[in-house]
């Protein structure tokens, strides 16, 4: 197991070089200056601010500053924010983000396995399509509709919890957006774990257990559970890796300081090393995500470890 992590592992800094390197070009196609104002500023002003930045420098010679940078841990100064720092722009927002995606992971992960394996329990039954087609609902709806319901709804008729804003403390203004983003990723686990259940109690094994008379908890759980969960442990690394970064519309909608509203503003002010960072954090989370996936495979399935 430790020399299949370790592959798994030295198999990411390549990817992460890709990674910034695309940013770092592809950021550069976009039109236009970082520095261009309603107001055209003058060439001579114009020439200092890029000077003072380094975007005088041949592309290739900004490209090789901004890895030895990145190599440091250093993102760069952000080119609107004055005296700041991508690293602290990133620092201020990326801790709540990052609470809201991992207990809205964790949210629809707890209630999305149960309810697959009851679904496939009582498969066939009005309570499985019942579950099925709420998840199915849950699946199509798009964050940016279901936000505004439930605050419309828990908000609003029913003022329950807080439907904008934050304050550091306060739990109730994380509950809606956590609803938002776990709803489609439980509902999607659902559905998966209904599906890999169902084979996996069709297995002669689960028939065996069966015939020895064994209670039907400890089929569930002991026999039939680690085998169907290998497809929702697959499914675990991108959902962590949506909720973290698709929690940019539910911030949005919720009015939350989270790290998201940076690549859009960054994105429209040119701001090169702020959108670079965002980019570089998102996809290092995204890579450790499926990292973490693929190691509970391996521990689910040895036989991952031995190919």
């Amino acid at each position: 197991m430790f020399a299949y992590a370790l592959r798994r592992i030295a198999g990411l800094v390549p990817t992460l070089f890709v990674l910034v390197s695309l940013s770092f070009f592809i950021i550069r196609l976009a039109p236009g200056s970082p520095f261009a104002q309603e107001q055209q500023l003058p060439p001579a002003v114009l020439a200092n601010l890029e000077a003072a930045y380094g975007l005088d420098a041949p592309l290739l010679t900004q490209y090789g500053r901004y890895v030895a940078g990145v190599a440091q841990g250093d993102l760069g100064p952000s080119f609107r924010y004055k005296d700041y720092r991508v690293n602290e722009l990133i620092g201020t927002g990326l801790p709540l983000s990052l609470t809201i995606g991992l207990v809205a992971a964790v949210l629809a992960f707890l209630a999305g396995v149960p309810l697959g394996m009851y679904a496939a329990w009582r498969a066939d039954t009005f309570a499985d399509h019942a579950l099925m087609n709420l998840s199915l609902l849950g699946v199509v709806l798009p964050g940016f509709v279901v936000g505004p319901l439930l605050a419309l709804v828990f908000g609003i008729y029913w003022p329950l919890f807080r439907v904008a804003g934050y304050e550091p403390g306060d739990v109730s203004y994380l509950v809606l957006p956590v609803i938002t983003l776990a709803l489609p990723v439980g509902a999607y686990v659902a559905r998966l774990t209904r599906g890999s259940m169902q084979e996996v109690l069709r297995s002669n094994y689960i028939r065996t257990a069966w015939a020895k008379g064994l209670p039907a908890r400890h089929v569930l759980l002991k026999h039939a559970l680690r085998p169907a969960l290998i497809p929702v442990v697959s499914y675990l690394g991108p959902a962590v890796a949506f909720v973290i970064t698709g929690s940019l519309v539910v911030e949005s909608v919720f009015g939350l300081p989270g790290s998201g509203r940076y690549l859009v503003q960054g994105a429209i002010d040119r701001d090169y090393p702020l959108v670079m960072g965002m980019i570089l954090v998102y996809g290092v989370f995204t890579l450790v995500c499926n990292l973490v996936a693929d190691l509970l495979y391996g521990w689910l399935d040895p036989r991952v470890r031995l190919a």
